[in-house]
């Protein structure tokens, strides 16, 4: 039986990584989760699009200030032709002459200045409900951020209980395959007096060169892994982080997580209702189309044309109104969009609620299924130990051959792998199931800004 078929490898990621003049360094999960949600790359850009949506929420609301323009401009002039006409003028038109016969001023240039200052006063709600569809849209991505954080912790987990699965993997390996050789070199010397069959030495020869196999392939999967992880946590490519076994020592007693408790505290529906929120303001915006718009306004305008004119104090105050007439059989698509988008959002989060209640369920089955395989492996392991020990006496005995002690052999390492296997099983499960709660990043104490 080979050892490499036999080993799990459906729990090992495969990207090539070589490791060069690795220093090992002791990283607990609570530190490596830690680091995850506050250098890794993803979790940097969930922070920079909670500003940009902060940043965003600022510029809406700066529409409910006043504004307040001030332009001005000088010009210079062709010589142009001026024909002033007032209630005194001539009837005839003449242009170039006054009534008095003094010549028309020449006029060369001319300067302006204009400052002007608007308030809106009412637009049918818009303005306000348009901030309130910002707030929200700010709201829904902070909880998207930290729903982002929760999935690079959750990430984080996974590669740390592969890690430790594949430096078990390596431990329990290397004390096989001493073993392995002692065997053989016994083997050897037993084949040379002729106290076996040279078929027997070679089968033990075999079964070496598998575990050497399986033992190559386990060291690779580890650098894989730790590669993985270092890179995750932006550490330097040098490190060979060294699992702390301690949470799979301490196994967690059966936890139950009720569906109502995970819909109300999972980050990734909370952001969904405050989308749905900001929908049923975006249909307010898209209303306030049926209705005029009023502002308050004030002005000041400065006209200077030297030799001919100067205006000053020339101060204003008025009211405008605007309303767009066609715009009331216009908009009324504007508003079923914004409907229908509300609608969407609904629809979408009565679907994401159902997917919760599923990954709640299937996570607490997954952990059940954990702390019960972990019985039975541990079961399986004095049990194999035993019968290795008996094959063994057997074999010593002449009562069986060397295929049944071989077979003894492996099946001891099969159920010492499971083991550790499992353990890592359900700690990482555990995790799960308090990701589909909405509890993860709460349980290493982060704390997010929500």
């Amino acid at each position: 039986m080979k050892i490499r078929k036999m080993l799990p490898i459906g729990f090992l990621l495969i990207t090539g990584a070589t490791m060069h003049a690795q220093q090992k360094q002791q990283l607990s999960l609570d530190e490596a989760v830690k680091m995850a949600v506050t250098k890794s790359t993803e979790a940097n850009l969930a922070d920079t699009k909670v500003e940009t949506s902060k940043l965003e929420l600022a510029n809406t609301k700066n529409t409910a200030y006043p504004s307040f323009t001030v332009s001005g401009q000088y010009l210079r002039l062709t010589d142009p032709t001026i024909n002033l006409k007032s209630a005194g003028s001539s009837s005839s038109g003449e242009s170039g002459e006054s009534s008095g016969g003094s010549s028309t001023p020449k006029v060369n240039s001319a300067m302006f200045a204009l400052a002007n200052a608007s308030v809106p006063v009412y637009a049918g709600g818009k303005v306000k409900n348009s901030i309130a569809a910002s707030e929200n849209a700010y709201k829904a991505q902070t909880f998207n951020a930290a729903d982002t954080k929760d999935q690079v912790a959750l990430q984080t987990i996974a590669l740390y209980t592969n890690l430790y699965k594949a430096q078990q993997s390596v431990a329990l390996i290397e004390e096989n395959l001493k073993s392995a050789n002692q065997r053989v070199k016994d083997f050897t010397a037993m084949e040379e007096n002729g106290l076996i069959a040279r078929n027997d030495l070679l089968k033990t020869k075999l079964q070496a060169s598998n575990i050497q196999i399986s033992l190559d392939e386990a060291k690779k999967n580890v650098a894989t892994i730790n590669y993985q992880l270092i890179t995750l946590l932006h550490m330097p490519e040098s490190t060979q982080i060294d699992v702390k076994d301690g949470y799979f020592k301490n196994q967690n007693a059966d936890v139950a997580i009720s569906e109502s408790e995970a819909i109300a505290q999972r980050n990734d529906l909370e952001a969904m209702r405050y989308e749905e929120k900001a929908a049923e303001n975006n249909i307010k915006v898209a209303k306030a189309g049926y209705y005029p718009s009023l502002s308050l306004s004030a002005g000041y305008v400065y006209l200077n044309i030297p030799d001919f004119v100067e205006v000053y104090n020339a101060a204003n105050v008025g009211v405008g109104l605007s309303y767009d007439i066609a715009g009331i059989w216009k908009n009324g698509k504007k508003v079923k969009a914004a409907e229908s988008r509300r609608n969407e959002t609904h629809q979408q989060l009565d679907l994401m609620t159902e997917s919760v209640k599923i990954q709640v369920k299937t996570a607490q089955e997954n952990y059940n299924l954990a702390l019960k395989q972990n019985r039975v492996y541990t079961e399986a392991v004095t049990q194999a130990e035993e019968n290795y020990r008996i094959v063994k006496d057997k074999y010593d005995n002449g009562l069986v051959d060397t295929n049944d002690l071989l077979e003894a052999d492996v099946q001891k390492l099969q159920t010492q792998l499971n083991e550790a296997f499992s353990k890592a099983d359900i700690t990482q499960r555990f995790y799960e199931l308090l990701n589909a709660s909405g509890k993860l990043t709460n349980s290493f104490n982060l704390t997010q800004n929500k």
